[in-house]
Order: structure tokens, then C-alpha cells, then sequence
């Protein structure tokens, strides 16, 4: 499919020659990435990246978009008939002062819909000029699936469908080592290149492509891991965008909306950077030869964070993330937290560590986001396991004694997950209670639940249900539940103790 030959809604809004000139050379420059997902993310993240190193100068190349599913395939038609163009507006926080910047983003030479045809979309895989392929199909779409393979028809899956693809190129050129690709998915699972290599040449075999074709793709093909963050919101909410739009002039159906920040971390030889030259042009993205440092300072102080904020601040009743961090105690215990018991756990530099905290709340001040605090409540207990746990416990072993604030956010926790099971319409929730008895409603696993409140029904004094709590009861009880904690978490010293102790002041004490 050609782009529309309709009247484009943006370009009269492009400003001054070069913009109008760098948009009509992009619709002529070779196309060197197929991109996978046409949704809000990669419009927000990878393809301004793109659209930034084309007007560097230090890359020359245009995307052919495709969507991951039969779904998207209205939305190319929609950007065809605006030429590819989108704006981009970013929004929030950067060095104190706030910005609302707009772009109008050009990177898009064509549109292929492989639901409707297929043989168009292999035959991408036919062009010399290839070098890069970016996808973002969500946790769902980087999937492995028995497949009934049928050549000549459309796959939906999108490692199975990326398997066919680089046959037709393995068909076309041969082993020739230098067309092999550099394939980026931006999805967010743990280590998603190895993943979808692992899949691809699953695959390969059960389509009976043979071996000379998976030596090809394993030697010859870089499927790399990626560590992509950036809150994209895609199009702001009506009111919002009427003032937006109001204020430019001009209405764009794929109006998308970012916060500054972002980073794309990827495990690769640096000097990869020749050929897809991110780094050159200034972006926030690094080559490494070893990912996991990025990932454990991510999952342990930006996301740490907010797990460890979330119970302290439902249970004071605040509702966003940048409410709780507007109050001055609340705030500031955070940050103490994560100075002073998150971030000497963690195996990166200290002073690149306190900068990517202190970028972190600046992120969490962003006065256009409302990040909910019931919305990160979400299956809290499986959250607290993979980013405050294991910091918890390299904290205690490393100085023989317990992190006392990340004990307090723990014990937060318990005291949140105080529920009681609630019956409505036959089927059954659960509830807690913030510390002035306001309802709030709790979602995660419903096994889990029921041990928890069963935990806390259990340890009362008597068998009166309005009797005290034994909090030393509740506690020994909760943490050696294994089938929550996958483990058993009294055998930390002093553990047991500490929380309970906690619980019996936490509702007089704000932290």
C-alpha cells in the first residue's frame, strides 16, 4: 500500500524549509527499518529517535510501518492520509522548569498491512537497503504458539511471522553475511531479544527451513536486549487536546504525548552506534556490552519507588504519585529511602546512580501526569518481591542489620493488605481500610487474598473478631507463608520482630 495521495492535514504546519524539505527527503531516503507497531510508544519513543537522527544529518533511511495486528490496519490508512506526519508534544518536568515542546515528527515512507497482503510484506524482506527491524507488540505479542505453518498465508504471531520474513531474505540473498539484521524489540520482558531469537529459531525448525538457514540467523542476525522507559500517553484526554490543538491551529488524529524523559539502554557493541548512529546524535542511549546494572537501577529505584510509596500513601489517603511526593514528609522520606537503602545495594557508580534518582523525581512531580496510587497497587505483593525484597535482603547481609525504611514500607504493606473478603453479585472482592477507616479495594491474586485475610482473622486475641490484633501473630504467620512469598522471609533475623513492632505504632505515626 502507497501513501494517500489525499490533501495532507499537516504539512502546511511545518516550519520553515528545512522542515518541509527534510519531510519531502524522507518519503525519497532508502527504507532501513521495518518497524512492527504502530501504537503510541514506538510513535513517542523509537520513531522520534528516528526522526531526530535524520535531522542531525547522521542517518539518512526511512521506516516502512507495519501493524502487529489485524487491528492496526485502519490506523495506516489514517497516517497515510496525513503523510506520515504526527505530532509529538512533550510535556512535564526537565532541570525544575516546566515544558510543553510540540514536534511534527516525519519518518514514515510507506505502510504495509501483511493481513491484507502478505506477499507486499515479504517482500520487504527483499530490500537490499534493510538493516533494522523495531518492534513493540506488548508482553503479549513476544509469545511462542503452536503453529500450523501454511506458506503463502498471513501469521499472526509475531516471532513466527518475523521467522517467515527472514526466510524470504535467507531465499532472496543467501547466507550473505551482511544482510543480517538488527532486530530491536522494545516489548517489556527480561531479556527480549534472546527471547525472540529463542522463538525464531523454535520456529525455523518446525517449518522445516533448515539448519543452514538457523546458522544464518544465529550468526548473522543481532537480536538484541533492550531497556526502553518513557511514559507516552498517546493522545491527551478531550479537553486537553481541544487546548492543544486550539492553540497550534490544526487538528492531528495521532496526536501524541510524551514526558521528556527517556532512555533506551541496548545490549550491543557500542560501536554499533556507526550504524545506527542514536548516540551520535545526543540521545539518552547507551551501548552496553551487559544490561542487567540498567535494569536493576530501574526495577529498584524508579519502580522500587513506587511500590515502596504506594501502601504509605493509600493508607494516608493520598491518591497520585505526585500528591504523595508534594508532601514534605512524605516526599522526603522517599528520597531518604532510596539514597540512603536502595541505592548502596545497587552495582553502578554512586554518582550515576543519585542522578538517575534525582531524574526520577523530577519524573514523579510531572504536573501533566496523574499516576494513581491504586492504579500501581496492582498485584503489589508479586511487585514487592522482584524490586524491594531483593534489596532488602543484599542490604541486611551487607551490614548486618536491616534497612529500617524499606522494613517500615514493608509493614506499610501488610497493614494495606489487612483485607476482608466482600460479597456483591456473587462474586467475591476484597477490602482494606486507610488509617481514618475510609474503604479501599485491593486487587491482586485472589488466592493471595484469601491467605492474607485468613493470616490477619487468625491473629486475633480471641475468637471476639473485634478483638486486638497479635501483631506478632500476623506477622510470623504472613511471612512464612511461602505460597505468597515464594520463600520463606522469618528466617531474615530480626525480621519478624521489627515489622511487628512497626505495625503497633504505624497507625499514630505519618511513616
Amino acid at each position: 500500500m502507497t501513501m494517500s495521495k489525499t490533501q495532507p492535514l499537516l504539512r502546511h504546519h511545518l516550519t520553515g524549509e528545512n522542515e518541509q524539505r527534510r519531510h519531502d527527503v524522507i518519503r525519497q531516503q532508502p527504507i532501513k527499518i521495518l518497524q512492527i507497531g504502530e501504537g503510541n510508544f514506538l510513535r513517542g519513543f523509537a520513531d522520534w529517535m528516528i526522526h531526530e537522527m535524520n535531522a542531525s544529518g547522521k542517518y539518512h533511511g526511512s521506516v516502512v510501518l507495519t501493524p502487529p495486528t489485524p487491528r492496526g490496519g485502519t490506523k495506516l490508512d489514517k497516517l497515510a492520509e496525513q503523510e506520515g506526519l504526527y505530532t509529538l508534544v512533550q510535556q512535564g518536568l526537565q532541570n525544575g522548569q516546566k515544558v510543553e515542546q510540540r514536534q511534527l515528527i516525519s519518518v514514515f515512507r510507506d505502510y504495509v498491512n501483511p493481513y491484507t497482503d502478505w506477499e507486499a510484506f515479504l517482500q520487504l524482506a527483499e530490500l537490499e537497503s534493510l538493516d533494522v527491524v523495531i518492534s513493540n507488540t506488548t508482553e503479549a505479542g513476544l509469545t511462542y504458539a503452536e503453529i500450523d505453518y501454511v506458506p503463502g498465508e498471513p501469521i499472526v504471531n509475531y516471532p513466527a511471522r518475523l521467522t517467515v520474513f527472514l526466510h524470504r531474505r535467507f531465499q532472496t540473498f543467501g547466507d550473505d553475511p551482511q544482510r543480517g539484521l538488527m532486530i530491536l524489540p522494545c516489548e517489556l520482558i527480561e531479556n527480549n531479544g534472546d527471547v525472540l531469537k529463542s522463538y525464531v529459531l523454535r520456529y525455523a525448525r518446525e517449518f522445516g527451513f533448515g539448519e543452514e538457514f538457523c546458522q544464518w540467523v544465529d550468526e548473522h542476525h543481532l537480536f538484541l536486549n533492550n531497556l526502553v522507559d518513557r511514559i507516552v500517553t498517546g493522545m491527551p484526554q478531550q479537553e486537553e487536546y481541544a487546548r492543544l490543538t486550539g492553540k497550534w491551529g490544526y487538528e492531528d488524529h495521532f496526536l501524541t504525548s510524551a514526558e521528556p524523559y527517556y532512555i533506551w539502554v541496548i545490549e550491543g557493541d557500542p560501536a554499533l552506534d556507526q550504524r545506527l548512529p542514536l548516540q551520535q546524535t545526543g540521545l539518552n542511549v547507551i551501548w552496553t556490552h551487559d544490561l542487567q546494572p540498567y535494569r536493576q537501577r530501574k526495577v529498584h529505584i524508579l519502580n522500587g519507588a513506587h511500590t515502596l510509596m504506594m501502601p504509605i500513601g493509600l493508607l494516608h489517603n493520598r491518591s497520585t504519585v505526585r500528591e504523595l511526593m508534594e508532601d514534605e514528609q512524605l516526599g522526603s522520606w522517599v528520597k531518604q529511602t532510596i539514597t540512603e537503602e536502595v541505592i548502596p545495594t545497587l552495582s553502578l557508580p554512586a554518582e550515576q546512580l543519585q542522578r538517575y534518582a534525582e531524574e526520577t523525581y523530577e519524573r514523579f512531580y510531572n504536573p501533566y501526569l496523574e499516576h494513581r496510587l491504586l492504579d500501581i497497587a496492582m498485584n503489589s505483593l508479586s511487585k514487592f518481591q522482584a524490586r524491594i525484597l531483593p534489596v532488602l535482603k543484599t542490604y541486611t547481609t551487607k551490614n548486618g542489620q536491616l534497612p529500617q525504611q524499606l522494613v517500615r514500607g514493608l509493614s506499610a504493606l501488610l497493614l494495606l493488605y489487612r483485607v476482608q473478603p466482600v460479597e456483591q453479585d456473587g462474586s467475591i472482592s476484597f477490602q482494606s481500610l486507610t488509617l481514618d477507616g475510609q474503604p479501599l479495594p485491593i486487587h491482586d491474586d485472589a488466592e493471595w487474598l484469601q491467605y492474607m485475610a485468613q493470616h490477619w482473622q487468625e491473629s486475633h486475641n480471641t475468637s471476639n473478631a473485634t478483638a486486638a490484633i497479635d501483631y506478632s501473630v500476623a506477622v510470623q504467620r504472613i511471612l512464612s507463608d511461602t505460597r505468597i512469598w515464594q520463600e520463606d522471609l522469618t528466617t531474615i533475623p530480626g525480621l519478624v520482630e521489627q515489622v511487628a513492632c512497626n505495625l503497633h505504632d504505624m497507625e499514630a505515626q505519618p511513616i
